[in-house]
C-alpha cells in the first residue's frame, strides 16, 4: 500500500481512486447505487452487461453506504479490507488444519505476497470470495456441515468461479453419504450442506437466464458478450502462441508465467494427496482459469482464491534455513510491491 501510494503521488494520481474506482470496481459501485441494467455497446460488436457481475459484493456496498456516511468507493475498500483480513484468517485456519501452525503462517505470508495481491486491497470481489471459500473449506474439513453449506451458498453469490466452493462442499457431502454408515445417511445436516451449497451460484445464473429469456444459457450469453467463455483452453493456447511470436506488454507475459507456475504448483499439490474438498475446490479454480478464454491478463487474479496451491511452497519455506527463507520472502515482497504499483499505475490492460 505504501509503495503504491508513493508511486501514485509521484505520478500525480490518487491512491484511493486507483484502489476504489479502477476497472471492475466502477461496475460494482454503479450496481450498488443504481441496481442492474447498465449495458455498454462497443464498435467491434462486444456487448458488456452488468448482469455478468454477481450480486453479493454490490449488496454489501449498498449496506455500508446505507449504514455509514461514505461514498461507494470507500465502502468498497472497507468491505474488501475487512474481507481480506477474514480471508487471511481462514487461509491460516485451513493451513493449520492440514499442515500445522508453521506451515499455515507461511501459507498466509505467501498468499499475501503473490504478484497480484494488490487486488486484495482493491474494491474487487476476490477478498470476499476467498474469505467465504476458506471458511467453507475449514467447516467441511471439521464436519460442520451446516456452516459449510451456508458459506458455500453465500460464496456462490460473489463471483462466477465461486462455483468451485459449491463443488467442493457438495462432493464432500456426497462422499460422506456414500462411504458413511446408516448414521451418516440419516444425518440431515450432511444432506442440507450438499443441497444448499450450489443454491447461491445456481440461483443467480438461472435468474439472469430467466431475465434473458433462456434460463440455462442466458447467463453464459452475457459472459460471451465480455468475450469470456469456457473452451477447454483453446483460447488460452491461441493467446500463448501469439505471445510467443510478437511483442506484448509486461502484464501479459507475467500473466502467462503466473498461470504456468500455477499449473506446476497444482502438480506438486496433487502429490501431497490433499483432502477431497480442498482438491476439488483447487482443481475447479485452476480448470476455470486455464480453460476459459478472454481476458488472459486477468487469469492470475482468478487464481488468487486458489490458496491451497501454495501449500507445497509453504511447507518448503518452513523447512528452509532462516537466511534462505528471509531472502525468498524479501524477493517475493519486492516483486509484489513493485508489480502491484505497476498494475494500477502503468499497465494498459484490464486487471
Amino acid at each position: 500500500m505504501l509503495c503504491l501510494a508513493g508511486w501514485a503521488w509521484h505520478l500525480g494520481r490518487s491512491p484511493r481512486a486507483l484502489l476504489a474506482l479502477t476497472w471492475d470496481a466502477d461496475w460494482y459501485i454503479k450496481i450498488a447505487a443504481n441496481g442492474y441494467g447498465r449495458t455498454l455497446y462497443w464498435p467491434g460488436g462486444a456487448v458488456q452487461s452488468d448482469l455478468a457481475f454477481f450480486p453479493l459484493y454490490p449488496s454489501l456496498l449498498r449496506a455500508v453506504t446505507t449504514a455509514l456516511p461514505v461514498a461507494g468507493g470507500t465502502a468498497g475498500l472497507l468491505v474488501s479490507w475487512t474481507a481480506a483480513a477474514v480471508a487471511a484468517w481462514g487461509v491460516y485456519a485451513v493451513g493449520d488444519r492440514l499442515a500445522g501452525r508453521r506451515t499455515a503462517t507461511a501459507l498466509v505470508l505467501l498468499w499475501g505476497l503473490l504478484p497480484h495481491s494488490i487486488v486484495l486491497s482493491m474494491a474487487y470481489t476476490e477478498p470476499v470470495m476467498t474469505a467465504l471459500a476458506a471458511w467453507a473449506l475449514w467447516a467441511v474439513l471439521e464436519r460442520r456441515w451446516l456452516w459449510a453449506g451456508a458459506l458455500a451458498a453465500l460464496a456462490g453469490l460473489s463471483r462466477p468461479n465461486a462455483v468451485a466452493v459449491a463443488a467442493a462442499v457438495t462432493a464432500a457431502a456426497a462422499v460422506a453419504l456414500w462411504r458413511g454408515g446408516s448414521g451418516v445417511r440419516r444425518d440431515w445436516r450432511v444432506w442440507a450442506a450438499g443441497l444448499a451449497a450450489p443454491l447461491g451460484w445456481c440461483g443467480y445464473v438461472l435468474s439472469v437466464g430467466a431475465r434473458k429469456g433462456d434460463p440455462l444459457r442466458g447467463y453464459f450469453a452475457v459472459q460471451a458478450g465480455w468475450t469470456s467463455r469456457f473452451d477447454f483452453g483453446r483460447g488460452s493456447l491461441r493467446f500463448v502462441r501469439k505471445l510467443a511470436t510478437g511483442p506484448y506488454d509486461l502484464g501479459y507475459t507475467m500473466a502467462f508465467l503466473i498461470t504456468a507456475a500455477a499449473l506446476l504448483l497444482f502438480a506438486l499439490f496433487l502429490l501431497e494427496r490433499p483432502p477431497l474438498p480442498v482438491l476439488v475446490y483447487t482443481a475447479v479454480l485452476v480448470l476455470i482459469a486455464v480453460g476459459g478464454s478472454g481476458f488472459f491478463e486477468s487469469k492470475p487474479r482468478f487464481l488468487l482464491p486458489a490458496f491451497p496451491l501454495l501449500l507445497p511452497l509453504a511447507a518448503a519455506l518452513t523447512k528452509a534455513r532462516p537466511r534462505a527463507a528471509v531472502m525468498v520472502t524479501g524477493a517475493l515482497a519486492g516483486l509484489s510491491f513493485a508489480y502491484g504499483a505497476y498494475l494500477l499505475t502503468l499497465a494498459p490492460m484490464a486487471l
